[in-house]
């Protein structure tokens, strides 16, 4: 799965072209660029945690706070996105305890709450950009996620707002995006 929506994510940015790193997203406040930036922090998070066993608030901070980009957006996305995804093919990867900032868990917890995240915002930028994600498996996948693990306690506003009203037969996208609570 992690394989599937690095993919999917890594196409949806290689499509983006330098006009569009302005433009706004379903994620409030933020622009193209901004999304890459984060799922592009996320990726590094994820192997931090896999080769250290915990990322320091310090670095947490730097990564969610800074430019991760450079002057390279699709090859920051693609260097983070791989690394990761070696990183937790590791035999015993997923079964490592991480310690992050905002709690404990096993390794394989935390590539599941990112795998929903990244999905999340691979939606978000397939919005913004006039683009659509084919996988709608792996939106399936990542919505099921979302619903077992994320807490009323994790909703909060410019994280996961509440979950946002949308018909009950809107495409799996519209869904997702509005049980992260995009307005859809």
């Amino acid at each position: 799965m992690a394989t599937c929506v690095a993919d999917e994510t890594t196409g949806l940015i290689d499509s983006v072209g330098p006009g569009q790193l302005g433009d706004p997203t379903p994620c409030t406040g933020w622009t193209v660029r901004d999304l890459i930036n984060h799922v592009t922090a996320d990726a590094t998070m994820l192997s931090i945690s896999a080769e250290q066993g915990s990322v320091s608030d310090e670095m947490t901070g730097q990564l969610m706070g800074g430019d991760n980009l450079g002057d390279d957006y699709r090859g920051a996305w693609k260097a983070a996105s791989e690394r990761s995804l070696t990183l937790f093919a590791r035999p015993g990867a997923l079964e490592k305890t991480t310690k992050l900032p905002f709690g404990e868990m096993p390794a394989g917890v935390w590539l599941n709450l990112n795998i929903f995240d990244v999905a999340t915002h691979a939606a978000d930028l397939a919005r913004a950009s006039g683009q659509t994600i084919t996988d709608t498996d792996l939106l399936e996948a990542a919505l099921e996620i979302g619903r077992q693990m994320l807490s009323p306690e994790m909703r909060r506003p410019g994280v996961f707002d509440a979950e946002q009203p949308v018909p009950a037969d809107a495409a799996i996208a519209d869904r997702l995006l509005a049980f992260a609570g995009r307005k859809i």
